[in-house]
C-alpha cells in the first residue's frame, strides 16, 4: 500500500483576549506547534467603556494577531504541505463594511470610530434594540423570525447590534455597504473573494442572525424595514444561502500566501464560531453537552435532527442544521460570565495593587511593579485553594452569576449580579467560592432546561482555559451537576476543531465524523461527582433559583419604573413645546 503524503492544517482561534494557531497533522491530529498572540488595543482597554457595556475590537488587533501567528507555526513545516486552514471566532461579534468588503476600522476616517468596529459578543449596548426585536417579532403579524434562536433574541446577536450602530452613528450608517460576522471576514480577507459571491457560515447566520431555509434564509425585508426603516436595502446586501464549515470558501489569495509563509494552493475552510468548532475537537456525539469554558460558557449539544423532528427548544441560543457537524442539529447554549465572573472578582481584590501601592514611600516603582505582577499572578490560585477548604455549614454566602446579563435559560442581558448572606465575618474566600458556585448553578439550570425539552444530556465534556486549569471549578461542577464530567486533552481545543473542518475542506478526510475520530485528542480525565456533596448543593441550588427569581423580579420593576419615568419625562417635555 502506497504511503499518503504527508498533510499540514491550521486551525485559527480567535477568542476574546488573544488568538492562537494550531498546526496539525491533517491525518492523525497530531499537534506540531502552537502560537498565540494578546491583542494590544484590546489589552489597553481601547474602544471600550465597561460602565456602557461597550466592547469592541479594532480589525487592526485581528491581522496583527493573524500574521504573528500563522507565521509562527507554519515555518515549522514546508508551506507546500500546509493543505488547509480554517478559522473559528467569539460570536456575535459583527462589523461593517463597505462594498470592497474592507472593514471601515480600516479607513482612516474610521480609524478611531468605535461604532465602525467589531463589536464584541459581549457588548450589550444593545438592550433596547434586542428587547424591540423580540416584540416585534410576536406582534407584527407575520412569521415570527425568533423561532429558531430559542424564542427570545438576544443584545448579544447580530441584528440587535447593527440596529443600534445605524440608530447611534449616521457617518457609520452610510459608510456600511454590509455587516459581516468576525468569522466571515477573516475568511474573505484571506480568499480576497467577492463580497457578494462570498460563502458566509452556516454556524453563524444561523444561531444569531435568524437565518432559516424554512423561510428561504434571512428575515424578511419587509420585517427588517418594519424593525428599522435604516436597515431598508441591507437585505439584498447580505445573503441568502449558507454553507457548513467543512466547506471550501476557497484559497490563500497571493498577498495572503506571502504574508503568512504558505501557498495559493492553501484551501481556506468556511468560517464558524468559537464553540462550534471546539466542541467538534471534543468529540462531540449525539446528546453531549459539550461546555466551552472560559470568560463565558457555549454549551453545544447535537442531535440527529430527524428525532428533534419540529420541536422547538425554549429559551436557547438557538438550533441549526449542520452548525457543528454537516448533518446533525446543533444546538447553543451557555453563560454570559463564567470565567468573567471570578476575573471581575479577582480585579476588585486588586485593586489597592493598582491604586494605593503606586503611592507607596517604601517601595520603589520596580519592586511595586515586581510585587504587582507576583500578586496577581497567585491571586486566583490562592483564592481557589482557600475557596475550597471553607466549610459550607460554615458560610452561607449565596451568589447570583448574572454580572454580564444572562445568556439562557432565557436570555435577559439586563440582569445583574447579586449576593446575599453577608456578615461582618464574611471573608474573600467565602464569596470566592460563592462566585465558583453560582456559575455553576448557572451550569445546572441550563441541562435541566434541555432536559425539560426532550433533548437528554447523556454526558459531558469539558475544554477551554477553565476546564483545563481549575480543578476546584471543574469539582464543584460535577458535584452541581451530578455527573462526570470528560476534560479533553488539547489545550487548543477550538483551534483544533477548526483544523479538523480544514482537512475535510481540504480532502484530506472525507466527512468531519471520520475527522473527529482520526484527529480528536481524546480525553484526559473524568470529574466524578463527590456523593458528600451532592445533597448539600441541591439544597443550595434551590436557594439560588429563589434568590434569582426575587432579583429578576426586582429588575423587571427597575426597568419598568425607568420605563415609566422615561415616559412621563418626554409626556412633560412635549408639554411644555409651543402649541401650533
Amino acid at each position: 500500500m502506497q504511503e499518503q503524503p504527508t498533510a499540514y492544517v491550521i486551525g485559527i482561534d480567535y477568542g476574546t483576549d488573544s488568538v492562537r494557531a494550531l498546526l496539525v497533522n491533517a491525518r492523525t491530529g497530531a499537534e506540531i506547534a502552537q502560537a498565540v498572540h494578546y491583542y494590544p488595543r484590546w489589552k489597553a482597554g481601547r474602544y471600550c467603556q465597561a460602565t456602557k457595556n461597550q466592547f469592541r475590537q479594532h480589525p487592526l488587533d485581528y491581522i496583527e494577531g493573524l500574521e504573528s501567528t500563522v507565521r509562527q507555526v507554519a515555518q515549522q513545516v514546508p508551506a507546500a504541505q500546509i493543505v488547509g486552514l480554517a478559522i473559528d471566532t467569539t460570536g456575535s461579534t459583527p462589523g461593517p463594511v463597505n462594498a470592497d468588503g474592507v472593514a471601515l476600522g480600516l479607513l482612516p476616517e474610521f480609524a478611531e470610530n468605535p461604532n465602525a468596529l467589531f463589536v464584541l459578543w459581549k457588548d450589550h449596548t444593545a438592550l433596547a434594540e434586542a428587547a424591540e426585536i423580540n416584540h416585534k417579532a410576536r406582534t407584527w403579524g407575520g412569521e415570527d423570525y425568533t423561532r429558531f434562536e430559542g424564542g427570545i433574541y438576544s443584545s448579544e446577536w447580530f441584528w440587535a447590534k447593527i440596529m443600534h450602530i445605524l440608530r447611534e452613528d449616521e457617518a457609520v450608517a452610510a459608510a456600511a455597504h454590509s455587516w459581516m460576522e468576525h468569522c466571515d471576514w477573516m475568511t474573505l480577507l484571506l480568499t480576497g473573494g467577492d463580497l457578494a459571491s462570498f460563502r458566509r457560515s452556516r454556524c453563524a447566520a444561523g444561531h444569531k442572525a435568524m437565518w432559516h431555509e424554512s423561510w428561504g434564509g434571512l428575515p424578511a425585508e419587509q420585517f427588517l424595514t418594519y424593525l428599522e426603516p435604516k436597515l431598508a436595502g441591507l437585505h439584498n446586501r447580505l445573503f441568502t444561502e449558507t454553507y457548513t464549515a467543512d466547506q471550501v470558501a476557497g484559497h490563500l489569495s497571493e498577498e495572503w500566501a506571502q504574508r503568512l509563509g504558505l501557498t495559493t494552493d492553501t484551501v481556506v475552510a468556511v468560517g464558524s464560531f468559537d464553540a462550534h468548532a471546539g466542541a467538534v475537537a471534543g468529540e462531540i456525539e449525539a446528546y453531549s453537552m459539550v461546555k466551552v469554558m472560559g470568560t463565558s460558557t457555549c454549551d453545544i449539544v447535537i442531535a440527529p435532527t430527524a428525532e428533534v423532528g419540529d420541536h422547538l427548544v425554549a429559551g436557547i441560543c438557538g438550533q441549526v442544521d449542520g452548525s457543528v457537524i454537516p448533518g446533525m442539529l446543533g444546538l447553543e447554549a451557555g453563560q454570559s460570565a463564567f470565567g468573567d465572573l471570578l476575573a471581575w472578582f479577582r480585579n476588585i481584590v486588586e485593586w489597592p495593587l493598582h491604586h494605593v501601592l503606586p503611592h507607596s514611600k517604601v517601595l520603589t516603582p520596580e519592586l511595586q511593579a515586581a510585587l504587582r505582577e507576583e500578586m496577581s499572578d497567585a491571586l486566583l490560585v490562592q483564592l481557589s485553594d482557600a475557596a475550597a477548604a471553607v466549610d459550607p455549614e460554615e458560610s452561607h454566602v449565596l451568589a447570583l452569576d448574572w454580572v454580564n446579563g444572562r445568556r439562557t435559560p432565557d436570555a435577559n442581558q439586563a440582569l445583574k449580579g447579586a449576593l446575599m448572606n453577608l456578615t461582618m465575618g464574611t471573608n474573600a474566600p467565602q464569596i470566592f467560592r460563592a462566585l465558583v458556585e453560582a456559575i455553576c448553578y448557572g451550569s445546572k439550570q441550563i441541562v435541566e432546561r434541555f432536559e425539560s425539552e426532550g433533548i437528554p444530556i447523556k454526558q459531558v465534556i469539558g475544554i477551554g482555559g477553565v476546564a483545563k486549569k481549575s480543578r476546584f471549578v471543574m469539582q464543584t461542577l460535577a458535584d452541581v451537576l451530578d455527573r462526570p464530567i470528560r476534560i479533553a486533552v488539547s489545550e487548543q481545543a477550538p483551534a483544533l476543531g477548526s483544523a479538523i473542518y480544514a482537512a475535510v475542506a481540504a480532502g484530506i478526510q472525507p466527512d468531519v465524523t471520520t475527522a473527529q475520530k482520526a484527529m480528536g485528542s481524546g480525553f484526559a480525565e473524568t470529574y466524578t461527582p463527590n456523593p458528600a456533596r451532592v445533597a448539600d448543593y441541591a439544597v443550595r441550588y434551590a436557594q439560588y433559583q429563589a434568590f434569582g427569581q426575587f432579583v429578576e423580579k426586582a429588575t423587571v420593576g427597575e426597568e419598568q419604573s425607568k420605563s415609566v419615568t422615561e415616559e412621563r419625562h418626554a409626556e412633560l417635555v412635549e408639554a411644555s413645546l409651543p402649541q401650533h
